[in-house]
């Protein structure tokens, strides 16, 4: 990605690897960003959506026309920089209106040199990636301009998703911990694969000390910290190149040690169950998704941030090494696997984000069931 200054007056144009074009102006920083299009449909918690690492080498489509109202503010976050690599909008706001608000997200972005383009037709774009599949995508502003056929070959010339490891590019280099609220009841070894910061601050209030150690952690390293349970974050990239964590997650299920898993660990867990992954055509994202919970029957309005899922059956309990594993969860849209559960040993995991922040917290008490999971195994 190159990017120059900002020129919100500046033309720009949008490339699809399957030749589409849309014109429009530039948002944020004005030059050249590539990355796969894929489009989000909440309405609100776009700096959630930026910051969340899981969005890495992803142009965000924003489908609700308008974005940029609370402009940005210092708390809502969920990482140290945008991970987005370009953003689209339709109807950007002029002037941002919050209590809260520091800055523009207009200015954020330049600011953070994240290119994007305003002013286009979001709902026909959002419509030929349900129609065609999430693809490639360039976005060109400024003096990155040029012939069409160039840009579409620069575009055709990227990676694809399928098939990147990434989630070593987004996660921390050092382990840190995150303290307890109140009285420390429970430790946890969380494996940052992606991880957003309220995912540890959602442990913390329930009492757990969160000890966040990089995707590159050992066994040796997850139980020096003396775990009581633990914990695989979300992330980005193709699961069938995560074999490193698969690996830790098989040793953590042989030790029968409390697990849970998110989004990314979703599918990890599928993969050391032995169960396979496949890519979505468009994927999941946003705030707005029904689930159900099959223990219960409970259906949820939950938050969203994928496009690979596990292939597991639906109709009945597995058998795999580490006993018999169901699906616990599953999207009213399109019947994809939400969850998994082992029924002989104390693991589970989601495919959507429980710690949304932005919203809905339908989910929540996922924090709480693994309390309890730690609880029973400490009993």
């Amino acid at each position: 990605m190159t990017t120059s200054t900002r020129g919100a007056s500046a033309p720009a144009v949008l490339v699809l690897e399957d030749g589409r074009t849309f014109r429009g102006r530039a948002y944020g920083a004005v030059g050249e960003t590539f990355g796969e299009a894929v489009f989000s449909t909440g309405m609100t918690g776009y700096q959630e959506t930026l910051t969340d690492p899981s969005y890495h080498r992803q142009v965000v489509v924003m489908t609700a026309p308008h974005i940029g109202n609370t402009g940005v503010n210092d708390e809502d976050p969920e990482s140290q920089r945008i991970w987005v690599s370009g953003y689209v909008v339709r109807d950007p706001a002029r002037t941002p209106s919050n209590w809260r608000s520091r800055r523009s997200l207009d200015e954020e972005l330049t600011a953070q040199g994240v290119v994007g383009i305003s002013g286009i037709d979001t709902r026909a774009l959002t419509r030929h990636l349900r129609e065609r599949g999430a693809m490639r995508v360039g976005i060109f502003s400024g003096e990155a301009l040029g012939d069409e056929a160039a840009l579409l070959a620069r575009v055709r010339a990227v990676p694809q998703m399928k098939g990147a490891d990434l989630s070593g590019e987004v996660a921390t280099a050092e382990a840190y911990v995150v303290p307890a609220i109140g009285t420390r009841k429970f430790t946890v070894a969380a494996i940052d694969l992606g991880i957003k910061g309220m995912t540890p601050h959602r442990m913390a209030e329930r009492g757990i000390e969160v000890h966040v150690l990089p995707a590159t952690a050992t066994v040796e390293d997850v139980y020096a910290v003396g775990p009581d349970g633990v914990f695989f974050s979300n992330g980005p990239g193709d699961p069938a190149t995560a074999d490193h964590p698969v690996s830790l997650m098989r040793a953590v299920l042989k030790r029968s040690t409390p697990l849970f898993g998110i989004c990314f660990g979703n599918q990890i867990l599928g993969r050391a169950l032995g169960f396979g992954t496949y890519k979505l055509k468009y994927g999941h994202r946003g705030i707005n998704q029904p689930v159900q919970d099959r223990t219960t029957g409970k259906v949820e309005i939950t938050a969203h941030n994928h496009g690979f899922a596990v292939d597991a059956p639906l109709d009945a309990p597995s058998d795999t090494p580490y006993g018999r594993a169901e699906v616990s969860h599953v999207c009213l849209n399109d019947n994809v696997v939400e969850g998994l559960r082992l029924l002989d040993r104390p693991a589970f995991s989601v495919q959507y984000h429980p710690e949304a922040a932005a919203g809905p917290h339908d989910a929540a008490y996922l924090f709480d069931r693994f309390v309890s999971l730690m609880e029973g195994q400490r009993a």
